[in-house]
Parts: C-alpha cells; sequence; structure tokens
C-alpha cells in the first residue's frame, strides 16, 4: 500500500472519530456548529499541527530536493502523513486503538479551535479583528504554485496595510487563501512594527 490509499482511509477514520467525539461532546450542539468544529479539528493546518507533536516529519522519506526545501514541514506533507499514520494504525490495529491515539489529540486541538475560533472562517475573523484594530481591510495576493499540475500546491500572502500579515499554502487558492488567514490570525499578537 502506498500512502495515498492509507491517507484516504486515515482521512475517512479521522472523519468518522472526531464527528462522533464531538456528537458526544457536544449533546445540544446543532448540525452546523458540529460540522464547523470537525472541518477545523481535519483541516491541513490542524493535521499538520498533530503531526508534529508526534514527530511525524522526523520519520518522512523524501528526496533530498524536497528535503532541502522544507519538505518536512510544510502542512500537506505534515497533513498527509498523518492520514497515512492513522490510515496504517486503523488496519493494524483497528478502531478502538485509533481511537485510543487520536482522541488526546484531537481534544486538545479542540480546546486551541474554541480558544481561537478556528472553527469560524478564517477569512471573516481576520477581517474582523483586522479593521477593529488597525481599521483596514485586509487583501490577499497570491505568490506563486508549485508542482505537478495533478498535485499544484497554491502560496498566497495576506496583507494588513503594507504589512504581510500572514502566508498560507493550499491544494486550492482558496485553501491557500484559507492558510494565509489562519496563519496571520495566529500572528495577531505581534503587530507590525510601522502600520
Amino acid at each position: 500500500m502506498d500512502n495515498e490509499r492509507l491517507e484516504f482511509l486515515g482521512d475517512a477514520v479521522l472523519d468518522f472519530v472526531s464527528g462522533d467525539m464531538l456528537f458526544r461532546r457536544f449533546p445540544d450542539a446543532l448540525e452546523g456548529e458540529l460540522t464547523r468544529l470537525r472541518a477545523a479539528l481535519v483541516r491541513t493546518e490542524s493535521l499538520a499541527e498533530l503531526a508534529r507533536l508526534c514527530h511525524v516529519g522526523e520519520a518522512l522519506r523524501m528526496g533530498r530536493g524536497e528535503e532541502h526545501s522544507g519538505g518536512r514541514e510544510r502542512l500537506n506533507n505534515l497533513c498527509g502523513a498523518f492520514e497515512a499514520v492513522v490510515g496504517a494504525l486503523y488496519i493494524d490495529q483497528g478502531l478502538e486503538t485509533v481511537k485510543a491515539f487520536v482522541l488526546p489529540l484531537l481534544l486538545s486541538r479542540l480546546e486551541v479551535v474554541i480558544a481561537e475560533q478556528l472553527d469560524k472562517d478564517p477569512r471573516s475573523v481576520l477581517q474582523e479583528r483586522s479593521q477593529a484594530f488597525y481599521g483596514k481591510t485586509p487583501l490577499y495576493r497570491f505568490v506563486e504554485s508549485s508542482g505537478p499540475e495533478h498535485e499544484k500546491a497554491f502560496t498566497f500572502e495576506v496583507l494588513i496595510g503594507d504589512w504581510v500579515a500572514g502566508r498560507g499554502i493550499g491544494r486550492s487558492k482558496q485553501a491557500a487563501a484559507h492558510a494565509a488567514a489562519y496563519d496571520a490570525l495566529s500572528r495577531m499578537s505581534d503587530p507590525p512594527g510601522d502600520s
């Protein structure tokens, strides 16, 4: 089995485990709220953070070029590898073992998601905060695309005035802009020097 098949399975297992956990944890939440929370928990940035916690990047096998260009820290690589680990664990040990491994990680991530409102659309939250703190509307700028046609990665920056407030990479332009907004929100405690 290759990693892409394991990623596919791990993605499905993570959707189920996180959905089940949220359903039980928030018995009065509406479907839309649960969907937003689950999406925030299993989005690329969140799973990449869980991969970092588990040191998954250190175990990745990759070519020298990919490694030298920061491949071990690339969000898509970390996210995909984490999903593949979950898929492999599910095949080898079953659902209960996956839950024992994943639930503590998801619960700690859930606290961050709720505290930082990551279940909200990051672009909307960034716009609200940017206008409130700086009186400016964020602007999104395409930086580059890379990779083969079937696996393109897009890079966007978000600017608040002249300040590059965040940078994000995604498999679509929308995902990259969302990642840039998310990155900017995580840096909002570091205001621009002279904006």
